[in-house]
């Protein structure tokens, strides 16, 4: 059974459309051959996320999203940690709308629970080769809504 939930920590909840958003990561999922079970997304700040990578991870560093995995085999499920400061910040550095870049990091976790790593020698590649490809996917989604 797929649940999807979507809290916030220390900052306004983004506006979403989660059903729309549930639909894609599940379309996602479903083209890494994967169903999705529970997966909760925590929007936060700089703060927060970083006493929770310090804290479970023991980085001492600011990020974007933390992917806490607890999928098995077929079936994605996780808690994601994802501040809404660095997503901010990162989207004025890359020269992207914000939204978007928000859009990027929903479903980079997502890609993490499907089993794509970003941390090895030419993964990084990969993985953003995947986030386009959902990204593409999630702009065809939003087309066939209106």
């Amino acid at each position: 059974m797929t649940e999807i939930n979507f809290w916030a920590q220390n900052v306004d909840l983004p506006q979403l459309d989660q059903l729309a958003v549930q639909e894609w990561i599940v379309e996602v999922a479903r083209s890494f051959n994967k169903h999705v079970g529970r997966l909760t997304y925590i929007f936060c700040n700089d703060e927060y996320i970083l006493e929770t990578n310090r804290k479970y991870l023991q980085h001492d560093y600011y990020t974007d999203i933390i992917t806490f995995d607890y999928s098995n085999r077929h079936r994605i499920s996780g808690d994601m940690v994802i501040s809404l400061d660095t997503v901010a910040s990162n989207a004025e550095q890359l020269g992207v709308p914000y939204r978007n870049e928000l859009m990027r990091v929903i479903i980079h976790g997502v890609l993490h629970l499907c089993g794509i790593g970003d941390k090895l020698p030419g993964e990084r590649e990969v993985m953003e080769m995947h986030e386009n490809n959902a990204l593409a996917l999630w702009s065809q989604l939003q087309a066939n809504r209106e």
